[in-house]
């Protein structure tokens, strides 16, 4: 029978198949990116090293911290300007409590799909089939 779900193991959410974007009524969106780069800002300290871990310039990392700061009511990051101390970034409050709720999102989504996405993937061909 073609739509009978295979048997799998529900307890792993779903891998990296599923990536989400949530748009807010402002025009702002979040997504895996903006997440990802609060997430090595937090880790790194340097808005510069968490654009390098991604593979981008600092300017584009920049560009986008500053666009994260910008959509919502609190800022989510700080910066202190270089010199002998040297420079960097940190996560607010606000910006840490948006990263664990990003995640958390993130998380409930593919446990929510997993099932869904296991069938989908027992469906599929081992390769796209060329157009006749």
């Amino acid at each position: 029978m073609a739509d009978t779900v295979p048997s799998h193991d529900n307890s792993h959410p779903a891998p990296d198949k599923v990536l989400f974007r949530i748009d807010l009524e402002n025009g702002a969106r979040l997504g895996p990116g903006k997440v990802q780069l609060l997430q090595l800002i937090g880790q790194h300290g340097s808005i510069r090293a968490a654009g390098a871990a991604l593979g981008m310039s600092y300017r584009r990392a920049w560009l986008l911290a500053d666009e994260i700061n910008r959509m919502f009511r609190e800022p989510s990051i700080t910066t202190r300007h270089g010199g002998k101390s040297g420079g960097g970034a940190v996560l607010t409050p606000f910006g840490e409590a948006l990263l664990i709720r990003a995640q958390m999102m993130d998380v409930k989504i593919r446990s929510t799909l997993a099932e869904d996405l296991t069938w989908l993937e027992a469906m599929a061909a081992d390769r796209i089939m060329p157009p006749e």
